[in-house]
């Protein structure tokens, strides 16, 4: 199994937002689709950083709510990983668990055109335990 099967399963939708915008701004968005992280770009399907409520909260514990009104692109993470719609499902579970990130953007031709979480992954995995587990009691049954 690979990142396409999820993305082939979730979609390709991605929310991003631009790096001038504030970190009230971000949490509104991340509260109005319902999402963990939110790809920075500057436009084009560029990744220009990744930002997850994760990054919000210690921004705030850190500085205070004055801090709400700054742009995103402070506490942006700038270094991304992000992966191929061909890469393994244990390939991206060993780099998130290596990594400590939940949320991996998704890029082919240099263009951003999914994000996958460690519950896409997850959830795949345990479809895929369930599968050969069934396969596994037929086969006994049958045998």
């Amino acid at each position: 199994m690979n990142v396409a099967t999820i993305l082939a399963e979730k979609g390709s939708n991605v929310v991003t937002a631009r790096p001038g915008d504030s970190l009230i701004d971000i949490s509104r968005i991340l509260r109005q689709h319902g999402i963990g992280c939110i790809v920075i770009s500057k436009g084009q399907g560029d990744i220009a950083g990744i930002v997850s409520e994760r990054d919000l909260v210690r921004a705030i514990a850190e500085f205070g709510q004055e801090v709400l009104s700054e742009p995103v692109s402070e506490y942006m993470t700038r270094k991304v990983y992000s992966c191929k719609k061909s890469d393994t499902i244990d390939a991206i579970m060993a780099a998130m668990t290596d990594g400590r990130f939940r949320h991996m953007p998704v890029v082919e031709n240099d263009k951003l055109i999914g994000v996958i979480s460690i519950g896409d992954v997850v959830r795949l995995r345990i479809a895929e335990a369930e599968m050969e587990a069934s396969a596994m009691r037929s086969y006994i049954a049958t045998g």
